[in-house]
């Protein structure tokens, strides 16, 4: 064996020495060892990429499903459009205007977001600072269905204004494109009002939304101003509880605060999506109009 072997290096002689022992075996009916070796090689390289590990939640919104601001000095610029909307993905560090009242972005999560008794559950980063919050309303869907879309219910999260003086439910205000772009942008509500939201000198863009048509609606929560101070130096006071971009850098929302249409709480097990909607109406002099501006959304118990 030596012999026959000889002119091949030791590595070669170890290679050949294991090819006849392997060719001998099979033919000594020992298939079955050649055919486990087989299988298991074929199953091996069917194991998708996916297979590997288990990909672990991920703690922030992953999914922008909708973004549709309302005019304001932010919009058609750096944070008020489809960049900065999905800039707030999978981080607590990006940063978008919804623009007036009713603008509003829908996100989605990878992964059910558990409501845990007494306890929050989502937490939405914000720019807000000591007295000037901008609020906004929170709403949260289940995916009933389980089509992974948002076309199931739409919850409102009741906050510390719910129901207070100045709160109305199923407000709408629609806004008209200007002519020219650049000025104004005027506005009517279903009570009866109407208003402006007023350019200024730091924002020269047009501030209605450069993809929208001749006019278009929204439909929400409006919430009270009585929390602004608009003479001397603006200040606007965060509400005690329920909002977002309203206490400085974060909020937390519980899921058991959920109410339905007719303001009748509801106990949701979890929810998938998160609708967040500018609360306020309101002119803030010098400093534009009332904004809500997210940062990012996370699921609590996912944080590090």
């Amino acid at each position: 064996m030596v012999g026959h072997y000889g002119r091949y290096s030791n590595a070669m002689r170890l290679y050949l020495l294991i090819l006849n022992t392997m060719t001998n075996l099979v033919r000594k009916q020992k298939k079955w060892l050649l055919w486990s070796v087989a299988v298991a090689i074929v199953l091996y390289g069917c194991k998708g990429e996916g297979d590997e590990l288990p990909v672990p939640d991920q703690a922030y919104a992953s999914t922008l499903l909708e973004y549709v601001p309302a005019p304001g000095q932010f919009i058609n610029a750096q944070i008020g459009d489809l960049a900065s909307a999905k800039g707030i993905l999978n981080t607590n560090n990006g940063l978008v205007s919804l623009g007036a009242w009713g603008g509003s972005i829908t996100l989605g999560f990878d992964h059910t977001v558990a409501n845990v008794a007494n306890a929050a559950d989502l937490r939405v980063y914000n720019n807000a600072f000591n007295s000037f919050a901008e609020p906004g309303v929170v709403w949260v869907m289940k995916d009933e269905n389980g089509n992974g879309l948002p076309d199931d219910t739409w919850y409102e999260i009741a906050g510390s204004e719910t129901d207070q003086e100045g709160y109305i439910r199923n407000y709408e205000i629609t806004y008209f494109k200007p002519s020219p772009i650049t000025e104004n942008v005027t506005w009517k509500d279903n009570q009866g009002h109407e208003g402006v939201i007023k350019t200024n000198n730091q924002h020269k863009q047009s501030y209605y939304p450069e993809w929208m048509g001749e006019s278009y609606t929204l439909s929400g929560v409006l919430l009270p101003s009585t929390h602004i101070q608009s003479e001397g130096i603006v200040t606007s006071q965060p509400f005690d509880f329920g909002y977002v971009d309203n206490q400085a850098g974060e909020d937390d929302i519980d899921i058991d605060w959920a109410i339905d249409q007719t303001g009748k709480q509801v106990h949701l097990s979890g929810i998938d999506f998160i609708r967040i909607q500018t609360g306020i109406q309101a002119d803030m002099g010098l400093l534009g109009e009332g904004s809500t501006e997210i940062r990012g959304v996370a699921d609590i118990r996912k944080l590090p």
